[in-house]
């Protein structure tokens, strides 16, 4: 194992973690706030990778087409809210669940039908497709921008709940929203930006993971799997807690899946090697979750009184 073997995983990690983030912060407002079980968050992450590929493809500007992906998150997620979502939130999980998943299995074949099975791919700008070189070490320089981003929107979340009055009603209603709802604040408008906000983040990881991953229906569901662990460990309604645990999660899953074949090398075969790594990786990130539950059943950061 050498030092820029090392500290390339821990940025790819880093990098995991932040697109694991960009998902779990709309989901966490979503679902930690709202209380609404949303499983069509990864197909809004989904559209907007298909939206980025589709208009990056037409004009060459990758910036034009991150743009489309998140308008194109806040319009769905804005429509979705009002002709769908907004009639189940005093219905139970259950039809959440049931409702969501219906729409997980029209958006897979409504991109099937449109851009079919064959996966699309997003091209990097020549100015974006570099390196970034320091002290003989170099890493992509694309990567780091992923993460330089994810830190921005962490960075505006927080400064969204915690210094606007959009934030104070918002923790504010998921506490109490019928007294709020009772001081003259629309809460069926403030759900709706949630939601469409959620949904915008969502759009803004697909179109961040593009250059790196291939586009194709059904590349949603994996990733919200992760994301739900995400925000178990780092405590349900917390966006502190959602950042951390990405990139908690993003680290131990790159660096298991890294390592892991090669000490298993030492008492098997390399095709077993292969083969067990990455799954003993992501089994490490589910027994965190589980670990974590044993010690502190609300996350490693819960949302005392709100959103946090």
């Amino acid at each position: 194992m050498t030092i820029s073997l090392l500290l390339g995983q821990l940025l790819n990690g880093l990098q995991y973690g932040v697109l694991l983030f960009l998902l779990a912060a709309g989901l966490t407002l979503v679902f930690g706030i709202m209380s609404f079980v949303n499983l069509a968050h990864g197909s809004l992450y989904m559209l907007g990778a298909y939206a980025a590929a589709v208009v990056g493809g037409q004009t060459g500007s990758f910036v034009l087409s991150v743009s489309a992906a998140v308008i194109t998150g806040l319009v769905v997620g804005a429509f979705l809210e009002w002709v769908a979502v907004s009639r189940l939130y005093r219905r139970d999980h259950l039809d959440h669940v049931l409702a969501t998943f219906g729409l997980i299995l029209f958006f897979n074949e409504l991109v099937n039908i449109i851009w079919g099975p064959q996966p699309l791919y997003l091209a990097l700008p020549h100015w974006l497709s570099g390196t970034f070189e320091l002290l003989g070490f170099s890493y992509p320089l694309y990567r780091l921008v992923i993460i330089f981003v994810g830190l921005l929107v962490a960075m505006g979340s927080q400064w969204l709940i915690h210094r606007t009055r959009v934030g104070m009603l918002i923790r504010a209603g998921s506490v109490n929203p019928q007294m709020v709802g009772a001081l003259g604040v629309n809460i069926r408008l403030l759900n709706a930006f949630l939601f469409a906000l959620g949904a915008a983040l969502a759009a803004l990881a697909g179109a961040m993971s593009g250059p790196v991953l291939a586009i194709q229906s059904g590349m949603g569901e994996p990733v919200l799997i992760t994301t739900l662990v995400v925000i178990v460990i780092g405590g349900i309604g917390s966006v502190r807690g959602a950042l951390y645990a990405s990139l908690l999660v993003g680290v131990i899953d790159t660096l298991g899946r890294t390592f892991l074949p090669f000490y298993i090398r030492e008492f098997a075969s390399r095709d077993i090697a292969n083969a067990a790594g990455p799954a003993l990786a992501s089994m490490m990130v589910y027994l965190l979750m589980a670990l974590v539950l044993i010690w502190r059943p609300q996350g490693l950061f819960p949302a005392i009184g709100g959103a946090r």
